[in-house]
């Protein structure tokens, strides 16, 4: 039964990993840290939940923050969480210089794009332009890559 799932999922071109890209009308997950989170779902109900013909969902992640201590382990966490996710588009994470150090090389073994923002409508409004202009190829890479730009 599992392997009929994973040969269905492999099939739709649901996950947007580096082999391929993404097929029309699937759904990819952006994991958004707890501070952009609020501002991201506005930026994406604004965009009706899309960006061209693929829907975006969000993963709102757990504060990594307590009374303003750093939990490296809610960091770390948080960022396997997206590892684990083959729809995974990209992880939005707030400027945090210590929890960026943390969850950085977790989320780039996974070829994830990372975007950093103080905002939550700016950070989710550039990743569905990306997603929107991507190319047929591997639909991670294309957002990287769009990402990089200035």
């Amino acid at each position: 039964m599992l392997v009929t799932l994973l040969s269905a999922l492999s099939i739709a071109g649901v996950g947007c990993g580096e082999e391929r890209g993404v097929a029309e009308g699937a759904t990819v997950t952006a994991y958004v840290e707890a501070p952009l989170c609020v501002g991201a779902q506005h930026e994406l109900a604004s965009a009706d939940g899309a960006a061209g013909s693929v829907r975006v969902a969000i993963v709102c992640l757990a504060s990594a923050r307590d009374g303003g201590r750093l939990s490296l382990a809610t960091v770390g966490a948080n960022a396997r969480r997206a590892t684990e996710d083959s729809a995974s588009v990209a992880y939005l994470e707030a400027p945090d210089p210590p929890a960026n150090r943390a969850s950085r090389p977790i989320v780039d073994s996974a070829n994830i794009p990372r975007l950093a923002s103080s905002s939550g409508e700016a950070a989710m409004a550039r990743l569905l332009e990306a997603v929107g202009d991507a190319d047929s190829s591997s639909l991670r890479d294309s957002v990287r890559e769009a990402l990089d730009e200035p």
